[in-house]
């Protein structure tokens, strides 16, 4: 995908009319719903926000609440066929399964905050007021089973999730189990949390977010190719932007965290609290450069494709045009 910025495109390009997506630059996108009531307000914008994610009462309303209406229709669409379905199968129709959106991008791209904003957005429509988030960090192996493993230093990499366990829990939810329980993650401690476990009982929407979510279904030692998460989402989200300025923002978050979070004892990170300035900046980068930009480059970014619809971010952290893949 090549980078945009405003202005740098129409919002309707005829050359891309081959093209299996439509784009659309954020002016044409926010227009698509000009009667639509944003349901939040902007103190629950702001406490939905992640650190170091900037995200505003115009973001939402530009951005956000054509995208809730939109995925409303989906879901709504996937109840018809569903209903249209089981009526030609001849069968009583049962409650429809949960729609199950993947959300993907890199780490600090904004992606959880995307998350949070689309289920406060999307539990407002009174078709599916029930909507569920579940990030995709409960599935990392414990830190002793990383450490067992060798794999400390490559956390958030996919062979660092227990993909078993979280292909259980996406096929549970699609075959409409009534209570599908998935593990809870700290990231003060930056562990799994023993014991404790998330429960989602019977929701209309499941928003799964996390890295690795669209990554492909692998092929098995034996030739045969498996089951991959992607292959049950009912609709697909990547959050876009350039590496250089994920990069940024990661780094950037990083000094945020050293005033705040790494200041708590019981943080796993504490240890920075006390770096200055310069250090922390400098161990910021070597993260970034020896672990998550590779983690980015060698598996999160080829999934964009995947994705039924990209949000381009600015260095400004603004959704700048929407790709949109064609029915």
């Amino acid at each position: 995908m090549s980078s945009a910025t405003a202005g740098a495109s129409p919002a309707y390009d005829d050359n891309r009319e081959r093209s299996p997506y439509t784009e659309l630059e954020r002016a044409a996108w926010a227009d698509l719903a000009p009667e639509m009531v944003n349901p939040l307000s902007a103190e629950e914008i702001l406490r939905l926000q992640g650190l170091g994610d900037q995200i505003d009462l115009g973001e939402v309303e530009e951005v956000y609440l054509p995208l809730s209406r939109l995925l409303s229709l989906y879901v709504k669409a996937a109840g018809d066929l569903h209903r249209e379905q089981e009526a030609f199968l001849r069968r009583r129709i049962p409650a429809r399964t949960p729609f199950v959106i993947g959300l993907a991008g890199s780490v600090a791209v904004g992606k959880s905050t995307t998350a949070r904003v689309l289920q406060q957005m999307l539990a407002h429509w009174p078709e599916h007021p029930n909507v569920a988030l579940v990030t995709t960090d409960g599935f990392l192996y414990p830190n002793a089973e990383l450490q067992r493993r060798g794999l400390m230093q490559r956390k958030g990499f996919p062979e660092s999730y227990d993909r078993r366990a979280l292909l259980k829990f996406v096929v549970d939810i699609k075959s409409g189990r009534e209570e599908v329980e998935a593990p809870i993650y700290s990231h003060l401690v930056y562990d799994i949390v023993p014991d404790e476990k998330v429960v989602v009982r019977r929701p209309d929407i499941v928003i799964l977010e996390g890295l690795n979510v669209l990554q492909p279904a692998r092929v098995r030692g034996d030739g045969r190719v498996g089951l991959g998460l992607s292959d049950y989402f009912d609709f697909s989200i990547y959050v876009d932007a350039r590496t250089r300025d994920i990069r940024h923002w990661y780094v950037d978050r990083f000094l945020r965290l050293r005033k705040t979070a790494f200041r708590n004892p019981s943080s796993y990170f504490a240890k920075y609290a006390s770096l200055t300035h310069d250090e922390a900046v400098s161990e910021a980068q070597r993260l970034w450069d020896s672990i998550n930009g590779p983690n980015l480059v060698e598996n999160v970014l080829p999934t964009r494709s995947r994705a039924d619809l990209v949000l381009r971010k600015a260095v400004d952290h603004s959704v700048r045009y929407v790709r949109l893949r064609k029915l």
